[in-house]
């Protein structure tokens, strides 16, 4: 009998999980894979996401969970906690012995995962390499790929970057991005604000009546890791644009990425200014909540790359800020905008006046995780041994 292949995949954050959820749903329907499900750094942290509830929804099982990171939002944090999850993986996956390890996409902690991996000989899988942002994350992505053994872009664009790096095109699969998978599940029911909301307990909730509240706006912002120096100046530029507008928003709280409590301190001063007192703060949403909330709302602001990926799919208006996306593929329903408040404002008014966009497939169509799933039952590798093919 043959036995079932086994892959360990990394969950370091909440993005992380968003963007793998689909192909773990998958794997869990058949019996000839085994997945290790890892839960580490911020995944494990209750403010930046509770994912253990959520995978217990999903009716996946968690193999195994890791505490790695390292207090604080300051660049000297981000690469101590790289640190500690080079050490724990390692002795994870030498007890362990999965014949693959999956790394997802490009936050500072998964290259924690290629290099314990390849440093042990074991097969390393990228998801979502070969794109172009800003930020650490341009680094370290282009960093996982050239340790990665098989490559599962999500554009066509993205898979030809990887052939000009270097990477061997036989490896390299362009099936989209998982994430889309379940942004096409949501289509399909329609929800209002209270039904996407009612669930959740917020400090700020009894300000608002859920019911009556039609037209709104979602912030996401995350501080840029290379322009660190810069994160409060860039934040309370976005403060202003939104306290200016007389609409309706629901802000998201920043990932863990140095520069967070920057973010989050300026935040509440202004909360507690009464300058954002048409804002619903949200600390923890289930994925499916959020593209309900993206897909319902006039326009998504900030940097998220959802303000990218899912709402392309979904054609919902972006107004995208700063240099944290600059590079990445967009559709033609983001527009791109620096740090001046008045600036913001006008992109923001240029969205909702526009309205809903064409549905873009630049991510794929919604069936990326059965994708992976299937290349994986049948691939077959020889070796770790990797060599540039460039002229191949």
């Amino acid at each position: 009998m043959k036995k079932k292949i086994k892959v360990a995949v990394v969950i370091n954050n909440r993005a992380n999980f968003a963007r793998i959820r689909s192909f773990l749903i998958e794997s869990n329907k058949t019996k000839k894979i085994k997945i290790d499900l890892i839960l580490a750094a911020s995944s494990l942290v209750e403010k930046f996401g509770e994912l253990e509830k959520i995978i217990k929804e999903d009716k996946l099982k968690i193999s195994k969970k890791l505490f790695t990171i390292i207090d604080g939002d300051r660049p000297v944090t981000m690469a101590k906690s790289t640190a500690v999850e080079i050490s724990e993986l390692s002795n994870l996956f030498e007890n362990s012995k999965p014949d693959y390890v999956f790394a997802i996409a490009d936050r500072f902690e998964t290259l924690s995962v290629a290099i314990a991996s390849s440093y042990m000989n074991i097969p390393l899988i990228h998801l979502q390499g070969g794109e172009v942002t800003g930020s650490i994350d341009e680094s370290v992505r282009h960093a996982i790929s050239k340790f990665a053994n098989i490559h599962f872009p999500a554009t066509k664009l993205a898979r030809k970057n990887l052939i000009r790096m270097g990477e061997n095109p036989a490896t390299i699969f362009n099936y989209g991005c998982p994430s889309i998978d379940l942004a096409k599940k949501i289509t399909k029911k329609r929800k209002n604000l209270y039904d996407i909301l009612n669930k959740y307990n917020f400090s700020n909730q009894e300000s608002f009546n859920l019911k009556k509240i039609n037209k709104y706006l979602v912030v996401v912002q995350h501080s840029v890791t290379t322009e660190y120096e810069n994160t409060k100046e860039h934040i309370i530029e976005t403060i202003k644009a939104i306290s200016k507008i007389d609409l309706n928003c629901i802000w998201l709280w920043p990932n863990i990425d140095s520069g967070s409590d920057i973010i989050s301190k300026q935040l509440r001063i202004f909360r507690e200014k009464k300058l954002l007192n048409k804002v619903l703060f949200i600390k923890n949403i289930k994925p499916e909540d959020f593209l309900h909330l993206i897909n319902n709302s006039l326009c998504i602001v900030g940097n998220s790359s959802a303000g990218i990926r899912e709402s392309s799919f979904l054609g919902v208006p972006s107004v995208n800020i700063g240099l944290r996306q600059n590079g990445r593929e967009k559709a033609k329903n983001v527009k791109n905008v620096g740090h001046l408040s008045e600036k913001i404002i006008e992109k923001i008014k240029f969205q909702i006046k526009n309205g809903k966009y064409k549905k873009s497939f630049i991510y794929g169509k919604g069936n990326t995780g059965k994708r992976i799933l299937g290349k994986l039952l049948k691939y077959k590798i020889s070796s770790t041994q990797k060599t540039l093919s460039y002229g191949k």
